[in-house]
């Protein structure tokens, strides 16, 4: 179920918001934790065993960690033994398949493809698991007796499918106890359809477009660089879109989550660039990953090999593909040329520094939306002229004139521009007393506008499903 669907803004939300509201204190954390089933349900039934098995481990191998943790061996064999379950789940449903293939292709055999469905928000909720049993090995976090809690914590449906990925020692206290307010409500509610209105009237246009150009026959140079930019803003939009729709939910339900995005796209480098984009999850493979194999608190070798293997394995986190690879890859290359050379001399040229930001990004984004490593080369080639295809073409021309609104808003709206005005607006005493009255229903028109899209039945995917 689509948090941008008919079915959960107007049938699913308002139950849950009923019956959360009318039940005792005591019983919310287990109405949420069965809505939160019934909402993973929905979609696949068959596969909500795997999220129930995910908790279970979570909840036993937490015990156990406490129990043993003054007993080295002991819990270092219990803390192995957990993360192998929990990575062995991930694996088989996420990557059988990648390594069935490429060995078939190293060794010549012909081992049949298992072709499992993936289910949905696995990579999320797995992370979040991990997260709490290494949180109590450390002894950074005490193991939670209450089943209904920690259950809570990783289905948590807002955040369920899709992130942010929230830590256990984030959320712990808010099992517990959380305050729950009608000013915070209403922010909830106003970051919900702020994110919805970012999913449905910008990412859903952008992503439009580049199904177009994926489909055409009449390609050109421009073309190419018109879908790279689209994308780019698209994927962009689809996630912090749905994490701002996470964040409302959470804030709806008493919840405060982690930010996931901060204006990526006006970093000064790529460092910055990660430092803004997926928060969440750079943050998980720094505290978890880059920080327990040494981070820079090595040797330079030792420091760039950490580098190398972090961002290897954040690109294969997305997605059981040499692309996805790739990517993590040159994102771990430019970081490293970063770090070496370059952030001295970027902080120095404040216009080009951002060019090359971008460039570089949408690069980036050419090789991550790629069915194969062969065609995002194909790709990056005839951006450069270097694939025989003209500068322009009609369909380019039309495209670009039809979608060049949306385009400009995304631009636009992907920097502080529009939240800096709106606050320079209110700060003032007309303006102050305009926006009491023109932001609540600027957010009601948007709800409506993203409904009427909604009943329409446009093109509404959502991207990070499949990771």
């Amino acid at each position: 179920m689509l948090f941008s669907s008919i079915p959960f803004l107007f049938w699913f939300l308002p139950c849950v918001l009923l019956f959360y509201f009318i039940v005792p204190r005591g019983l919310k954390n287990t109405a949420i934790l069965f809505s939160s089933l019934f909402f993973y349900g929905w979609g696949e039934p068959g596969y909500i065993v795997w999220l129930v098995t995910a908790i279970a481990t979570g909840y036993v191998f937490g015990l156990l960690l406490e129990r043993f943790r003054k007993r080295d061996k002991i819990s270092k064999a219990l803390f192995v033994l957990s993360v192998s379950i929990s990575l062995a789940i991930l694996g088989y449903f996420k990557y059988s398949d990648f390594f069935i293939s490429n060995l078939n292709i190293m060794t010549g055999s012909s081992l049949p493809l298992l072709r499992l469905a993936l289910p949905i928000g696995i990579s999320f909720y797995t992370f979040q698991v991990l997260s709490y049993m290494i949180d109590i090995y450390r002894g950074d976090a005490a193991a939670q007796k209450n089943p209904i809690d920690l259950a809570l914590y990783v289905v948590l449906f807002p955040q369920l499918i899709a992130g942010p990925i929230v830590r256990y020692t984030t959320i712990a206290g808010q099992l517990k106890e959380r305050s729950l307010t009608v000013e915070k409500i209403a922010l909830g509610i106003r970051r919900f359809i702020i994110g919805l209105g970012k999913k449905i009237m910008v990412a859903n246009l952008l992503g439009e477009l580049c199904g177009i150009f994926r489909e055409s026959k009449d390609k050109s140079v421009l073309f190419f660089w018109l879908y790279a930019v689209a994308y780019s803003l698209h994927i962009y939009f689809d996630f912090s879109g749905y994490s701002d729709m996470a964040i409302g939910l959470g804030k709806i339900f008493g919840f405060t989550f982690p930010e996931n995005f901060n204006y990526p796209y006006i970093s000064a480098s790529i460092t910055e660039f990660w430092q803004r984009w997926h928060m969440s999850l750079g943050s998980w493979f720094r505290d978890y990953v880059y920080i327990p194999l040494g981070g820079n608190r090595v040797c330079v070798s030792r420091h760039l090999f950490n580098i190398f293997v972090v961002w290897m394995l954040t690109g294969f986190w997305h997605g059981a593909a040499w692309n996805f690879i790739v990517w993590g890859i040159y994102f771990a290359f430019l970081l490293i040329i970063e770090k070496l050379w370059l952030l001295k001399s970027l902080k120095q040229k404040r216009i080009w520094n951002h060019v090359y930001v971008i460039f570089l990004v949408i690069i980036s984004f050419v090789i991550f939306d790629a069915s194969s490593i062969g065609q995002a080369f194909s790709y990056i080639k005839a951006m450069f002229g270097a694939s025989g295809y003209p500068l322009v073409s009609k369909e380019f021309l039309y495209y670009f004139r039809s979608y060049g609104g949306v385009l400009v808003v995304a631009m636009f709206a992907a920097t502080p521009l529009p939240k800096k005005v709106w606050s320079r607006l209110g700060a003032t005493p007309v303006g102050g007393d305009v926006l009491v009255i023109a932001e609540p229903l600027a957010i009601l028109a948007m709800l409506v506008a993203c409904t009427a899209y909604l009943v329409d039945g446009s093109y509404n995917p959502f991207l990070y499903f499949r990771f």
